[in-house]
């Protein structure tokens, strides 16, 4: 499965999508710390503007009370107002959208496209992985994983968690999902795509998005 990167000249614009335990909120933080990006969440956006009653937000909570999906024309019209703020002039990282071939046509029409489309790869089986070793410590909120962040003291390992939506028969259904979702995505895109091992250490896996942008004249 993968994680996907936009990129637009000449101010720098980025665009993600993670699968669960790709990493995606990692280099997100990253690359906004250290490109100066404000990071835009489309699931955040959508329920920022739910919460406050705008009229885009009232439209969209209408659809998600009946249980149905927001229309793409009110997603996309929410994330250009958001692109269009002073905050995000200087460059963006758009985070969870699109998430199919028909949001990535809204995004066309709306003239929001890519110059170079970055491809974060992570074998599904790490992120199986990855996922079902997930413990949550309900008492500091903190997440640990049974062999690749193990918690510090035997006393924290005994009132460890697994959260119900970190076992495998959860996760293969969303990464199934994922991964059709995005495979239509990557089509839209083929000719601007850069490829990046996402399955190493976060350190290297940044360090190989700097040097991707690095070759194409784009620096921190």
């Amino acid at each position: 499965l993968f994680s996907l990167f936009f990129f637009l000249s000449p101010a720098l614009y980025l665009r993600f999508i993670g699968a669960p335990a790709s990493g995606k909120g990692t280099q997100c933080e990253l690359l906004s710390e250290n490109f100066g990006l404000t990071h835009i969440s489309a699931g955040d956006l959508l329920r920022a503007e739910v919460a406050s009653g705008t009229a885009n937000g009232k439209k969209a909570k209408e659809f998600m009370d009946a249980g149905k999906l927001v229309p793409n024309e009110i997603v996309v019209t929410m994330v250009k107002d958001r692109l269009s703020q002073s905050d995000a002039q200087a460059g963006w990282l758009l985070d969870g959208y699109p998430r199919s071939k028909d949001q990535a046509d809204a995004l066309e029409e709306a003239d929001i496209r890519p110059e170079v489309f970055l491809l974060l790869e992570v074998p599904e089986e790490m992120l199986v992985e990855r996922v079902v070793g997930r413990r949550l410590d309900p008492e500091t909120g903190k997440i640990y994983h049974l062999k690749y962040a193990p918690p510090e003291s035997d006393e924290i390992a005994a009132r460890l968690i697994q959260r119900s939506d970190d076992t495998e028969e959860k996760v293969v259904p969303r990464l199934e999902t994922h991964n059709s979702n995005v495979a239509a995505i990557l089509d839209s895109y083929k000719d601007a795509l850069v490829r990046i091992n996402g399955n190493q250490a976060k350190d290297q896996v940044y360090a190989d998005i700097e040097s991707a942008l690095k070759s194409l004249n784009v620096s921190a």
